[in-house]
Formats: C-alpha cells, structure tokens, sequence
C-alpha cells in the first residue's frame, strides 16, 4: 500500500518501555506487571503488545489510504484525511488477548501459546469514526445484516506479514449486522487515551470491536472486504476456538468450532503477585473484572480462606463514583476495577470470582476449562499470601 508498508524482518522496530514484561521478542510479546493495571486507564506504555510479525512502517502518511470493496454498491478508497472528517467518537473499552491468564492454565496441562500472565488485557479510550459511518458511504445503510449484493461479514486486512498466514496479512471478520450498528461502537480507531495511535497499537489507523476478544480488532488497517462468508484467514479458522479438554493435536478438527467473538466474564487480583509477603493485617485486594458483549459486572466475590467463606468487593469505574451494574452512565465496554481491604490470614489463599449481569460467574477450576491453546482461562484467580512476621523482610 502506498505509504504503509509492513517489513519482512524486524530492524525498524519502534521502542518500548523497558518495565514490560516480554514473553517473545521476535514477534515482540509483552504485558507491564500487573500492578500496572489498578488504573482506570491504561498507560500507553504499559497496556499490553500482541503481535504476529515485525511491525509495519508509515513512509508517508499522506499517500494512505483504505480500500472498501467486495460485495458493495459503491466501492472506495478512503483517506485518512477523509476519515477524520467523520464525526469522531470517544469510546471505552478494554481489550483483551484470548491468552490472558495461558500461563495459568499450562500448569494444568501444557498448551501452546505465548505464555501470559494476568496482564495480556487493558482499558483505554479509543478516538475515531464509527464503522457504521463507514459503511454508509459505500451504501451499507445502518442496521443492515447484508449488503444489497450479498455480503454477510466484514472483513479487516492488515498490512502486516505474519508466518502463520504464510508471509501474508493477519486478518479477521465479524458480522454486517454488528459492524453497521452504530451501537455496537465498533470504530476506525487513530487515537488512544488522547494521542495519535503508537506504531505498536496500529498506527495510522486500526479497527476497536468492543466486547469481543482482542484477535478481531485488526491493526494498521489495510482493506475492508464486504464479504458473503466468515473470513477465512488462519487466526479465524485455525486459532483462537474453544475446544473442550479431550480435543487434543491429533485429533482436532478446526470445523466443528465457530470462531471465538464475545470473551466470558473474568477477573484477576493485581494488588498482589501469586505469591506474596504482606508487611500489616490489613491490606487492599484489588483487580479487575470484566465481560464481554457489553455486560456489566454484578459482583466480585474475594475469599480468604480457600473458598469456604465470601465478601463482596466494592466496584467502581471513576473514583469515588459507585458502581451499579444497570447504570446507563457505565462505559458498557469497559472494565469494573474492585477493591477490599481485608484482615489478611497469617497464611491465605486468596481467591477473586466475578459475576456479570447474565449470571455467568467465572468457573472454580481450570481443569473443566482446559483447551490445547490456552485460550480464555476465566477460573477463579487465587494468589497464596503470608503475613511477614516483626523484622521480616517482606521482599523474601
């Protein structure tokens, strides 16, 4: 594409913030320390890098452009310039990798994957036009499920090259009916918390579909295809489905699994590491929870002892603002920070279970969840706490 263009090796790549986590360099993998996501928002630096291959460069941001075509009336070519023109949005939401929490889950029993911690997820205002927008000019009305020539799906191209797409572009699709409802906020994202989009996180120009696992919203945006079936690129038919325990490599089948979209509700603690020393009785439990499809969070359920007994934490989104599920007020795609200061054990097991608006509540063991690639580990997060005795040092 004139303008954009994605490397075949890995020599221009931009800098990261040297705190960061890295679980591969080459494609480059990382997530900050969990720590780092106590706040509403996610620093730039630290919300979470997923790659497929060495990250693509803008030579001339002028000469960009996006190609919307495939079964529409009235194919073009879209500037960025054009873009902006768009009435332009502000929308929260948390993105998250299906692999947050793999690590975990390969203890059960190995998976493959980058391994990651609790961290492979993160909250941030997205800026930009609203895909239904889009659409409208190459004659998708809003609240279409098709286009008048057939088309079904919507399918985003990048530019970038990955090996598992062998040498060719990541690509992913959702629906025509999710991507032309203006209330489903998908959008044609250039900025994030407020700045022009950083190379890592798809500069100059990237899809946000919120709700739905992170694999969807496509980076440096190549193309729209208005396709009649799903795409059919590796990361949507071979990768990123839910296969039960017994499916293992010999004898998977990648037909009898849809493509994974929505992510189910999911929390983790991030006040405290797997293991950890606390230095005073009392202390802060806090994380986040969330679910996707837009539903709120209901509770989040913290027990000191293993799971025998519960106390609910208190949720928020902005502080010192109370969190109720049915607000209309809420940012419906975004994450509930919660928070409980407790009397901590002198040995703990400490465990966080969310609940979202539907009822789903995040499943005790990751053994019933176990699936060959590690995707949506949402089991109870448990972290092992002691409490340092007088001269102890708590960093032991």
């Amino acid at each position: 594409m004139p303008g954009l263009r994605g490397p075949s090796d890995y020599s221009q790549e931009p800098p990261r913030h040297p705190s960061l986590k890295v679980n591969s360099k080459e494609p480059f993998n990382a997530e900050p320390h969990r720590a780092a996501l106590l706040s509403y928002i996610t620093p730039i630096d630290f919300f979470y890098k997923r790659n497929h291959g060495p990250i693509p460069v803008v030579d001339d941001i002028e000469r960009y452009n996006v190609s919307i075509g495939g079964l529409v009336e009235k194919p073009l070519e879209i500037s960025m310039f054009e873009i902006r023109r768009l009435p332009k949005y502000n929308v929260v939401a948390t993105l998250q990798c299906a692999g947050n929490r793999r690590t975990e889950m390969s203890k059960a029993r190995t998976v493959k994957g980058v391994g990651w911690d609790v961290s492979a997820i993160g909250n941030a205002i997205w800026g930009g036009a609203k895909l239904a927008d889009v659409l409208e000019l190459v004659g998708i009305s809003k609240y279409s499920s098709f286009s008048a020539p057939g088309g079904k799906h919507v399918e985003f191209v990048s530019i970038d090259k990955c090996k598992e797409e062998n040498g060719g572009p990541y690509k992913a699709s959702i629906s025509l009916r999710q991507a032309a409802n203006p209330e489903a906020d998908v959008l044609l994202a250039y900025e994030m918390n407020g700045e022009i989009l950083s190379r890592d996180h798809g500069y100059p120009l990237r899809v946000i579909v919120p709700g739905v696992i992170g694999a969807r919203s496509v980076k440096w945006l190549d193309h729209i295809n208005i396709i009649e079936d799903e795409c059919q690129g590796f990361f949507m038919q071979k990768d990123y489905k839910m296969f039960p325990p017994s499916v293992n490599w010999d004898n998977i089948n990648w037909l009898t699994r849809k493509a994974q979209m929505d992510f189910p509700v999911q929390c983790a603690i991030c006040s405290l590491e797997d293991v950890d020393v606390v230095n005073q009785v009392k202390a802060t439990i806090a994380g986040y929870a969330v679910s996707g499809g837009g539903r709120g969070i209901e509770r989040v359920d913290i027990s000191l002892d293993g799971g025998k007994t519960w106390l609910e934490a208190e949720r928020y989104q902005r502080r010192n603002i109370p969190y109720q599920s049915d607000d209309m007020n809420n940012d419906k795609w975004a994450w509930v920070l919660f928070k409980a200061t407790v009397d901590i054990p002198e040995n703990a097991v400490i465990i966080a279970k969310a609940v979202d608006t539907a009822a789903n509540v995040q499943p005790e063991k990751v053994d019933a969840i176990w699936n060959l690639r590690g995707i949506l580990n949402t089991s109870w997060h448990k972290v092992q706490v002691r409490r340092a005795s007088p001269g102890m040092n708590s960093n032991l």
